[in-house]
């Protein structure tokens, strides 16, 4: 074996027992292979989308550099490796600049295996290099700067995304940008579709190796206290506190059971933080997660205030409702019904209450803003609250100062005289303290029993002054 091929197995041994299969790949056929290198960001780094609005997103990963490369037979003591360097996120102009810093690196350490020194510079020094900075600004016209470039400048995607000049040479959309050809190297490699938003791609990437580093990691769960690896554990997207998957999935189970699906918080006393979906979902069966699923929307839908539902029992479909109007049509059963009284849609009409929510409607009325009594006069008429609120006051008189007759239920009110009292209507005797039906051959035996309750309580409550008019009365 000649020493640059023995140089070559070395450092393609060394470089996979360092790196994971993710990071580095070696190539079966031939002496290469592919390295991704995540780039290490400073803490506390954003991407800033510009737009109507600017909205900052702090990551702490961005989709790596790939490099692709393939190993002559006279390397490393005569010639550098062949490579490709691709990104989702920078220009090709960056792209270029990082290949021309790779040649150089090569011209610095020639005869000597250079791998390695390429990674390194790329993960540890390319922000630095290409001058990128907290925080990295992206236009979702798919136009991505650095935080130090002035914001006039133009972006190869800018021009490539221009039919007319796509379909022409790379040297024509170079002179766009203002710079020679040469300057281009046939080796940077822009992966991402110019017609593409790359801002889903870049956080969807920085939410999986955060996941990744969660997974590895450690945790002690907050409810039975066992250390678990996160990979096992639940983290609350909001406070980050984290329990074991095992805990976690016993109280959503009680939560959906109980049908609080808007209670599947962290159990952190006082903390607001709630499970997303997917978490529910990964911890809980199908049919479970169906139901928390169901009563979700539902509980959804109750908060909005163009949502009613069929008043149908056997419909109940939920309706979206035009504004200003009180007819809701459903879906389904296509029932066009009062979004107000739930009956059937009547017109211009006003509603119609049923007896047992008249009795109501007086303090309802009486206790509503101002808003609230116009809103239900129009609703169910001023005539309607005028009867209700009288009907009401009548009641509540009724109530107080009389009472109802034993056998046939008229009210009798009680003026004076003794607790012997005889109804207006249907004539039948019967006793004021306890309502019983009295005797009509002997209606006072009820006073003058023993055994009865109201014994010698015949003017029990009456006042003095009435029952001596009373028996001056009998005198006279």
């Amino acid at each position: 074996m000649s020493e640059d091929r023995e140089a070559q197995e070395d450092e393609l041994l060394a470089l996979a027992s360092i790196y994971d299969e993710e990071e580095f790949h070696q190539a079966e056929s031939a002496q290469g292979g592919e390295i991704q290198i995540c780039l290490e960001l400073p803490p506390d780094f954003k991407v800033v989308v510009k737009g109507e609005q600017t909205t900052e997103y702090a990551v702490c990963f961005l989709p790596p550099l790939v490099l692709n490369f393939e190993l002559p037979a006279d390397y490393p003591s005569l010639s550098a490796p062949v490579f490709t360097l691709s990104s989702k996120w920078m220009t090709k102009a960056q792209l270029s600049t990082l290949c021309r810093r790779l040649d150089e690196l090569w011209e610095e350490n020639q005869g000597c295996v250079i791998l390695f020194t390429w990674m390194q510079f790329l993960k540890e020094e390319t922000l630095d290099f290409l001058c990128i900075k907290s925080p990295l600004e992206v236009n979702r016209n798919n136009t991505k700067i650095g935080g130090e470039r002035r914001k006039t400048d133009t972006t190869a995607a800018d021009v490539a995304s221009k039919p007319e000049v796509a379909e022409k040479k790379p040297e024509m959309i170079a002179e766009k940008l203002g710079q020679h050809p040469s300057k281009l190297d046939p080796r940077a490699v822009v992966l991402m579709d110019p017609r593409a938003d790359p801002l889903p791609q870049l956080l969807d990437f920085d939410e999986a190796q955060r996941q990744k580093v969660f997974d590895s990691k450690v945790f002690c769960c907050g409810i039975c206290f066992s250390e678990k690896l996160g990979s096992n554990c639940l983290c609350f997207k909001e406070c980050q506190h984290v329990y074991c998957n095992a805990c976690m999935t016993e109280y959503f189970q009680i939560q959906i059971r109980d049908g609080n699906v808007q209670c599947l918080n962290c159990p952190e006393p006082k903390c607001t933080s709630i499970a997303t979906p997917l978490q529910v979902k990964q911890l809980v069966d199908e049919e479970l997660f169906a139901r928390y699923d169901r009563l979700l929307l539902q509980s959804t839908l109750d908060l909005m205030a163009d949502v009613v539902y069929c008043p149908r029992q056997f419909c109940g479909t939920a309706v979206m409702v035009e504004p200003d109007t009180t007819m809701g049509i459903c879906s389904a059963c296509q029932h066009a019904f009062c979004t107000m009284c739930k009956l059937a849609y009547h017109g211009v009409s006003h509603c119609k209450i049923p007896a047992e929510e008249l009795r109501n409607l007086k303090d309802e009325y009486l206790s509503a803003t101002p808003e609230g009594k116009k809103f239900m006069e129009k609703r169910f008429g001023k005539r309607v609250i005028q009867k209700a609120v009288e009907e009401s006051f009548s009641r509540d008189w009724l109530t107080e100062n009389c009472k109802c007759c034993p056998k046939c239920g008229t009210n009798i009110q009680k003026v004076d005289g003794c607790n012997k009292m005889t109804c207006t209507s249907c004539k039948q005797y019967f006793c004021w303290l306890c309502l019983g039906v009295l005797s009509k051959v002997n209606p006072y035996g009820h006073f003058n029993n023993p055994q009865s309750p109201c014994f010698n309580q015949l003017f029990q409550g009456v006042d003095i002054d009435d029952d001596d008019n009373f028996w001056s009365d009998e005198e006279d």
